[in-house]
């Protein structure tokens, strides 16, 4: 590639610090250009890592892509913010890298993806995992039936985060902020790659593609948001993705989605890019593979027609996750005897969520069905599409 990219970068603090190393990392490659930089406040020199030179900065975003002459926008602000920010880059013909989760609603979604295609601009949703190469292997094993029928896919993620997390911006554990839709819960944003990876590896990527929601949504933070909830997918081919996760683990421990097979089953540690074969006759075959930067991958869709890996329409099923979230009932509290505080890390701790959140991945079952003392009486929320 002979021409470096000219990229605006909008929102650069926090998750953008990760986009900013990856920017450097590729502008380095001579594949990408930092032209500009889009805060409320401009990053001090201190914050901008060496060797991007000196970007544009500005808090006008429009301005920003008009002064820079830049091809893509990477857009990593507050979750309310994505579909605004995506059009108005959109209209300037100018092709994006938004992160997840794109919209806060379905209706936010749509808007933001035909407004993206009536302009004929490119988009690439930022689900990182999907860039993984571990996902079409995982696809191949399963289509070739290395372990028979595939009766369901579970994904599990116990996280820790401590109380602070929640004061760190004023949308965030928020499930509406002045009146508009967040939906920061730990299914839709620190976890939402465990949701899209395991619709993904079914292949239920489209809007369509699902036919029926049920949400179980708890929180033992002082929070409007869900920190420990669980989700069952029902889907046009019948295949059942049950996905639980929580933010109050005991022991944290990598997040990961699991297919199960008649004969067997297949485990993806989505951060590591790790896969673990497990089946009927076999012994046990460990696989790493390597993986696709989404950012990368949009400039070569660009330069020579590489097939774009995360476009909107692939996050459509996602999205129907997060409009469940969005309709389902306020999370409930947790009773104060289920959860305790864990002083030296000032984060709150549910006993016993860890076993949970996997027998839920193990047995497509919903932490009512598991029978989590709190989770009763069953508050499962219907959501038929």
């Amino acid at each position: 590639m002979s021409t470096a990219v000219p990229v605006v970068l909008a929102g650069a603090r926090g998750h953008g610090r990760w986009h900013l190393d990856n920017i450097r990392r590729l502008q380095a490659k001579g594949i990408v250009r930092l032209a500009g930089i889009c805060e409320l406040t401009p990053l001090t020199a201190q914050e901008l890592p060496e060797g991007l030179g000196t970007p544009e900065q500005s808090a006008d975003f429009g301005a920003l892509l008009d002064s820079t002459g830049a091809r893509i926008a990477v857009i990593c602000t507050p979750i309310p913010t994505h579909t605004d920010l995506a059009l108005a880059a959109a209209r300037r013909g100018v092709h994006l890298l938004l992160e997840k989760p794109p919209a806060p609603s379905y209706a936010e979604f749509r808007r933001m993806a035909d407004g993206v295609a009536e302009a004929g601009v490119v988009c690439q949703i930022g689900f990182q995992s999907l860039g993984s190469h571990a996902v079409p292997a995982i696809r191949a094993l399963m289509a070739e039936g290395a372990i028979g029928e595939i009766v369901g896919i579970g994904g599990a993620g116990a996280w820790a985060r401590a109380e602070a997390y929640y004061r760190r911006a004023p949308w965030a554990g928020r499930r509406r902020l002045n009146g508009v839709d967040v939906i920061d819960g730990v299914l839709t944003n620190p976890l939402a790659h465990a949701v899209a990876t395991a619709l993904a590896l079914g292949g239920t990527v489209r809007a369509e593609d699902v036919t029926d929601i049920q949400t179980e949504l708890f929180r033992a933070n002082d929070i409007e948001s869900d920190d420990t909830s669980c989700v069952r997918v029902s889907t046009e081919r019948g295949t059942p993705v049950v996905v639980a996760a929580t933010l109050c683990a005991e022991h944290p421990d990598e997040p990961y989605v699991v297919v199960h097979g008649e004969r067997g089953r297949i485990t993806f540690w989505y951060k590591q890019d790790r896969v673990l074969l497990q089946r009927a006759n076999h012994g046990p075959e460990e696989f790493e593979y390597g993986r696709t930067d989404l950012l990368e991958n949009l400039v070569e869709h660009l330069v020579d027609g590489t097939d774009l890996l995360v476009t909107p329409e692939a996050t459509g099923a996602f999205m129907k996750v997060v409009e469940a979230i969005r309709l389902a009932p306020d999370p409930a509290p947790l009773p104060a005897e289920a959860w305790h505080l864990l002083p030296d890390e000032q984060r709150r701790v549910v006993p016993g969520v860890d076993s949970l959140v996997v027998a839920a991945a193990d047995t497509l079952a919903l932490y009512s069905e598991l029978g989590a003392p709190w989770a009763l009486p069953a508050r499962t929320k219907e959501v038929s599409t």
